[in-house]
């Protein structure tokens, strides 16, 4: 849940937690039982929260302590689970710890973040000296060649005590130096803080970032793989990122988390084409994250045989651990615009909630996802993400897939009586979750029967996964535990496709048809709980 456009009560514009405590009938209507929020710590928003200046803090725009602490008994009174999301690879630069350590190169806390000192002009080949020229400050060149993700390099120059710093991401968002023992204990006592209060567990930003290498070398070039054509896309991540020294740093987590009881999902930053062995290596052997996320399959086409390879690959990285599931999120297009084309765009839709919520994973599904949002057209001059703005006219934007949730078809989309902070989707008046409540055969009504059927069987849960054949256009897979067998078919075609005849029942299916036949229509979904044979 992306809290800024989930529900707004106090007229700002900007969603906010009593907002979301509103509507905790309606995730437990939905059957959702737990939700994991994008910051709400104190920050100075300019990566609208991922940028935070008080870890132990409400941000005054969501609301106050109180109001989270209230948000947090409702939920657990209707036995949903709250997870935060922990960003604990860079701070805002106007967190207490970063204003110390710029202080003085005598500071306390300076080495909590990541200084060099400048480099002579003339790097030492020409490739360097491209990647390094917009960097120049007074005859001096950044340490290294490394890229921000949102532009530019990683290193910023500090005129108060004459060095440089290093910032994954806006200048603003100085990376912390986890080598130093004391910014883990510092972290962890803040981390502490949250589970104390009872939060369930946490979803930790760019986890692959925390470590960089030693000796700060450069990182080699690549100049073809990358999908859009960003200086950050032209390098092979291979020192700034994924070092070896975070997988001790999970087992310690690990530890203090199993302590409350809490769980874990850690987001690895790839390329465009994701990294299962990767994200699963941040697993351990049961003792480090509890889950991470792969993107593979958030970046496939409406292709078959390449979902089935994906999931294949996914959950044999993972292997005796437990998978994640995950089609979109907060810097993401949304699945729908993605993947549901043309006229027949609900039924692909039905489809990819039916793969997301029957697959074996715990499945993460994004606020919007449940009523078929599509991205928001965001005009120029409306855009508010960074990177949106910085690239513009590169469809980097993330702020496409932020815009308000579409409660009705009011002037406010139900979302807020003011102007909402990003422009409300175009096709709100007829795509909102009241009009989709009352229409039995919706988006919506799927998802809750989908969200149903996980619940009354253990299997979708918990079960084994193998795959059956389906035939061209359709994937199938069988979910197993020691009492059922459940068969799952999804056909990826405007056309109908035969399948092998089966003897069972039909659990469910996107045409709610509830006889056996051989034969799937275009774009059905269909679960089938296997009799024993006589």
């Amino acid at each position: 849940m992306y809290p800024r456009s989930f529900k707004d009560t106090n007229g700002d514009g900007v969603g906010d937690l009593p907002g979301i405590r509103e509507k905790i009938g309606y995730l437990s209507e939905l059957g959702v039982n737990a939700v994991w929020l994008s910051p709400i710590n104190t920050s100075p928003m300019l990566d609208f929260g991922y940028d935070i200046s008080d870890y132990r803090g409400i941000d005054p725009l969501f609301g106050s302590m109180a109001d989270f602490d209230a948000l947090l008994a409702e939920l657990h009174s209707n036995n949903i689970k709250l997870l935060l999301d922990l960003v604990v690879n860079h701070t805002s630069s106007l967190h207490p710890w970063f204003v110390e350590a710029r202080s003085s190169r005598e500071s306390a806390k300076r080495d909590w973040y990541i200084w060099r000192e400048g480099v002579k002009d003339k790097p030492p080949h020409a490739a360097r000296e491209g990647l390094h020229a917009r960097g120049k400050v007074r005859g001096l060149v950044p340490p290294n060649n490394w890229q921000s993700v949102f532009g530019g390099p990683a290193w910023t120059w500090d005129d108060a005590t004459g060095a440089w710093y290093l910032h994954s991401f806006l200048a603003e968002q100085p990376d912390l130096n986890w080598r130093n023992p004391e910014v883990k204990e510092a972290v962890f006592a803040d981390i502490e803080f949250w589970l104390k209060k009872g939060v369930d567990g946490f979803r930790l930003d760019v986890v692959n970032l925390y470590f960089k290498d030693a000796q700060f070398r450069d990182n080699p070039l690549r100049l073809w793989g990358w999908r859009y054509p960003r200086p950050y896309e032209f390098q092979r991540h291979v020192h700034d990122m994924s070092q070896p020294e975070m997988h001790p740093l999970l087992k310690d987590l690990r530890q203090l988390l199993d302590r409350y009881n809490a769980t874990s999902v850690g987001e690895v930053l790839v390329d465009f084409t994701g990294d299962p062995e990767l994200a699963a290596s941040y697993l351990g052997d049961g003792d480090e994250l509890h889950m991470t996320f792969d993107f593979t399959l958030l970046y496939q086409k409406w292709n078959v045989a390449d979902i089935a390879k994906t999931l294949r690959n996914w959950y044999a990285a993972c292997g005796d651990n437990w998978p994640t599931l995950v089609l979109g999120n907060h810097d993401q297009d949304r699945a729908y615009s993605r993947h549901a084309k043309g006229k027949e765009s609900d039924a692909r839709a039905k489809i990819l909630a039916a793969l997301l919520l029957t697959a074996k994973g715990t499945p993460y599904l994004y606020y919007g996802d449940e009523i078929g949002m599509k991205n928001g057209k965001i005009a120029r001059h409306e855009l508010r993400d960074p990177v949106g703005i910085r690239f513009w006219p590169l469809t980097v934007s993330r702020d496409p897939a932020r815009t308000p949730m579409l409660w009705n078809s009011a002037a406010g989309a139900g979302f807020s009586e003011s102007q909402p902070w990003l422009p409300l989707n175009d096709d709100h008046a007829d795509r909102n979750l009241e009009a989709q409540q009352v229409d039995n055969g919706s988006i919506w009504h799927w998802h809750r029967q989908l969200l149903a059927l996980r619940k009354q069987h253990a299997a979708l849960r918990r079960g084994d996964w193998s795959e059956i054949y389906g035939g061209k256009d359709v994937l199938a897979f069988r979910r197993t535990d020691e009492r059922e067998t459940i068969d799952v078919f999804l056909n990826f075609s405007d056309r109908a496709s035969v399948i092998a005849p089966r003897t069972g029942e039909i659990l469910l299916s996107s045409h709610g048809r509830t006889t056996m036949t051989n034969e799937l229509a275009p774009y059905e979904a269909i679960m089938i709980s296997l009799l024993p044979p006589n």
